[in-house]
């Protein structure tokens, strides 16, 4: 047994693994490190021999369980799925009774919720956390989504809280300037206890599909100016970099600004001329989407957003097809400025109506599974860390501190005020994009998703009219009291009833 034990563990040594033990020992804390390929580690471990807690690698999984204090803290790093569960059934045997292993991959929440039960049944405690931020986050400070057994979350919370993005306590702001030995201090953490099971991996995953929906919006928009109005790209970087000094004020509408203006090393040009379009995803969009669909949630942004990134990696058939199908020539006419600020009105609109989205499909998710989610934390520790990190979520916050059981964020008064003030160049952007053919697959559902929101009739009458006459399914009367169903006897198709 090693002179010195380690106050929690890693496995799992692919950069994120490296960066968060980094960011752990940097905080004070001695991490114990063990990777499957004994060279990773013990390079690992040479590249960085003085850090404020300390490195110990171990080439044994079992020396490395025997160098943590207890109740020991392991935290995985692997590759979500057979790979978690593969370290899992290594590490049981070598654990004891309270010991706590921590799941920091991107998992299926339904994983998480059968390997938490499954470990309590050995006497374990399981915690699946949320970690966003990427690599970046990592090293310097992510959003932190810890989810599983509350007494183990108090047990991980000093290391959690300490390793987190920060955030300023009056404007909300991320703190920044995090160096590797000089980690920031003070601030409020962007770390919080979720809930039990799964339900720290699931608000992880809304976070995703959020994302995703973010990164096309603001794809529809440069997509926009470049096609309506003709802006190079490092036009629109400029534009990009203006809207971030107001309330689109965002991590990725920074990286934006910087990626469109990047000049390409080959060809002198800009970067993101010589960038293939076509875009890969990792899961969890389409997991939030099929969430969305299993709990009847209207998640239709977020779901096109997934959509958007799968009709672009057909390529080959888009390019065959562009020799064949046509459309209409695009020639926007008017105020340029105007019409660039109308862009950014209808990018903040969809914003809006897509984190409403998100959040409902939370609120639903919390019923579903038995949890009860504090919406106003989950937007503070989005401030900062996280890929969506905006100054958007202050708002947010505000909001749920406002109204704790709110329906929906298009409902408090300030998101109101913002789409009230804002809706008519969404509207005038979203019927421009379809007069001139350019395809805004984010912009026009968020806008049939508010409008059909404020609907206080839809033509679902005559859908259920439909299903009753195809299936006998029924259907309620708007002269009768909710939950009560009828049936008519149809006519055959194409004989009308006659009048009596």
């Amino acid at each position: 047994m090693p002179e010195q034990l380690s106050d929690i563990g890693l496995v799992g040594l692919a950069v994120m693994g490296q960066n968060l033990a980094l960011n752990i020992a940097d905080h004070g804390f001695r991490i114990s490190v063990y990777n499957r390929t004994t060279a990773t580690m013990e390079k690992f471990v040479a590249e960085n021999p003085s850090t404020p807690g300390g490195l110990a690698g171990f080439a044994s999984l079992a020396d490395f369980v025997a160098s943590l204090k207890r109740p020991r803290r392991v935290i995985i790093l692997v590759k979500a799925g057979a790979g978690t569960d593969a370290v899992i059934d290594q590490l049981v045997p070598l654990m004891e009774q309270g010991d706590i292993v921590i799941d920091g991959g991107n998992a299926n929440w339904n994983d998480t919720i059968r390997r938490e039960k499954a470990l309590k049944a050995k006497g374990l405690r399981f915690i699946g956390s949320g970690v966003s931020g990427g690599e970046e986050g990592a090293r310097f400070g992510p959003a932190l989504m810890p989810g599983g057994d509350f007494e183990a979350y108090k047990e991980i919370e000093p290391v959690w809280n300490a390793i987190a993005a920060k955030v300023d306590h009056t404007t909300g702001k991320p703190l920044t300037g995090a160096a590797p030995g000089k980690p920031i201090v003070g601030g409020v953490p962007c770390s919080t206890y979720i809930g039990p099971d799964g339900a720290g991996h699931y608000v992880k995953m809304c976070h995703n599909g959020i994302e995703y929906g973010d990164m096309q919006m603001i794809c529809e928009s440069y997509s926009l100016m470049a096609n309506l109005l003709g802006m190079s790209a490092g036009e629109c970087g400029k534009v990009f970099a203006e809207w971030n000094t107001g309330v689109l004020d965002s991590f990725l509408i920074e990286i934006t600004a910087d990626i469109l203006q990047q000049k390409d090393p080959m060809t002198g040009g800009f970067l993101v001329d010589y960038i293939l379009d076509t875009a890969g995803q990792k899961g969890t969009g389409k997991w939030t989407s099929v969430s969305a669909l299993d709990m009847g949630v209207p998640a239709a942004t977020i779901a096109e957003s997934v959509f958007a990134r799968y009709i672009s990696a057909v390529k080959d058939e888009r390019m065959a097809a562009a020799k064949i199908l046509t459309g209409p020539k695009a020639n926007v006419d008017g105020d340029r400025k105007a019409f660039i600020q109308a862009i950014h009105d209808a990018l903040y609109c969809s914003k809006i109506c897509s984190y409403a989205q998100g959040f409902q499909l939370m609120r639903e998710a919390q019923k579903e599974y038995h949890w009860t989610l504090k919406f106003g934390e989950i937007a503070m520790i989005w401030r900062g860390g996280c890929i969506i990190r905006a100054r958007f979520l202050q708002k947010i916050k505000e909001a749920f501190d406002r109204n704790a059981t709110l329906a929906n964020l298009l409902l408090d008064p300030y998101f109101k005020s913002e789409v009230d003030r804002c809706q008519a160049n969404w509207r005038q952007v979203v019927a421009a994009a379809s007069l001139n053919g350019v395809p805004v697959p984010t912009f026009s559902s968020a806008l049939s998703y508010y409008d059909s929101y404020r609907a206080e009739r839809l033509p679902a009458n005559l859908l259920q009219g439909q299903r009753d006459f195809f299936g006998a399914h029924t259907y309620e009367r708007t002269d009768q009291p909710r939950g009560r169903f009828f049936h008519i006897d149809w006519p055959e198709p194409g004989r009308p009833q006659l009048e009596a």
